[in-house]
């Protein structure tokens, strides 16, 4: 992949860029390895090949900080001055997430949206937020500082639409805090449509505007798969998904006599996951709740859990409530080998049967590790 940005200094943020996608990925697949080696339950697990993604064009989200000027605006960073660094063009974009920007830009002109300056911690605009759907479609968040220029962005958000006719869903989002936050808790939806579409194999999964959907659609699809794939291959009467976001383990090993449960701590989320549920006749419930403190607080465990937790890991109390809770298998997806080799090594009686790389962030040192715990 080549990229101007980084040919000129001016973006590092793609830390492996430059070297052979192959290697990238062997040396992706080769970290997780040595990582999990040193956890004795994970000493006699089977490796399946790596699984690939697009080395560029593979992103279905843009997180642009606006700076620049109302007239000029730039979508982007910041250097490390406070100003802004204008990034439209970015190669790990989707093309028609590229193709938005100049519109989205145009109408923060057009609407009189003044950036948001860090330095003198003055303006109103703070980040632009898109969404692409795998059929094309976008939603459009636009962060501001308060509440003040949504009447503008309301005006002009027709103009918006006939720009981008895949456009179905825009909202504003007021974070009024001057700190490092991507979003505030306040999301005023602008258009009739409140929910994005995003078509993973079968499914169409609700995404919701304060909802969290995995950055790269391939690799979610092949993630949400091999996942079904090991639990249908364990064949549990019933089955939890903690962490499970907009539901996309949950729903996709959904199947008749199967009890399912996902539990999430976003409204959003969890709302997300209901509609699509309804929609395609599945049998799932789910509850608004934090992970830790459901499992810590039931009487009784499921045959099967599943765990996709932030970064952090599911961390000692749950790692602690599964070692001694009785689930016969675990399906643990995550996106830090590190955290997950600390709680596998806090789960002793959970073998690791089975992992596997997928590659959700190429050009960088980052990756998914899914793998499969039976109990013995």
């Amino acid at each position: 992949m080549r990229c101007a940005y980084h040919a000129a200094g001016v973006c590092r943020s793609c830390t492996h860029l430059g070297e052979p996608y192959l290697g990238q990925l062997a040396a992706k697949d080769a970290h997780a390895r040595a990582l999990l080696s040193k956890v004795p339950s994970a000493s006699g697990a089977v490796w399946h090949d790596p699984v690939a993604s697009p080395e560029q064009g593979f992103r279905n989200k843009a997180k642009m900080v606006v700076a620049g000027t109302v007239d000029a605006p730039t979508l982007g960073i910041l250097d490390e001055a406070g100003r802004g660094v204008d990034l439209q063009g970015c190669g790990l974009h989707e093309e028609p997430l590229r193709a938005a920007l100049p519109a989205v830009a145009a109408a923060i002109t057009a609407a009189r949206l003044t950036p948001y300056d860090v330095p003198s911690r003055r303006g109103e605009l703070k980040h632009v937020l898109l969404t692409l759907s795998p059929d094309g479609e976008l939603m459009a968040r636009f962060v501001l500082r308060s509440t003040e220029a949504v009447p503008r962005l309301r005006k002009h958000l027709p103009a918006l639409m006939a720009a981008l006719p895949g456009l179905r869903v825009v909202t504003a989002n007021v974070q009024p805090e001057h700190k490092a936050v991507l979003e505030g808790p306040e999301e005023i939806v602008l258009t009739p449509d409140d929910s994005l579409r995003m078509r993973v194999g079968s499914l169409d999964l609700h995404l919701r505007p304060q909802s969290f959907f995995q950055t790269n659609t391939a690799i979610a699809q092949a993630l949400y798969a091999q996942g079904a794939a090991w639990v249908d291959a364990s064949a549990p009467r019933s089955v939890w998904d903690l962490y499970c976001g907009v539901g996309g383990f949950a729903l996709h090993v959904a199947a008749p006599g199967r009890d399912v449960l996902g539990i999430e701590l976003s409204a959003e989320a969890i709302g997300s996951a209901r509609r699509t549920a309804a929609e395609a006749g599945l049998d799932v419930r789910f509850e608004v709740g934090d992970a830790t403190a459901f499992a810590l607080g039931a009487d009784s465990a499921p045959d099967l859990v599943i765990v996709n937790p932030p970064r952090r890991g599911i961390g000692a109390d749950v790692a602690s409530w599964l070692e001694r809770s009785g689930v016969r298998d675990v399906v643990y997806s995550s996106c830090n080998a590190v955290s997950l080799a600390r709680d596998l090594a806090a789960m002793p009686n959970l073998r690791v049967a089975e992992a596997r790389v997928l590659d959700m962030f190429p050009q960088t040192a980052h990756y998914e590790v899914i793998t499969r715990l039976t109990r013995g």
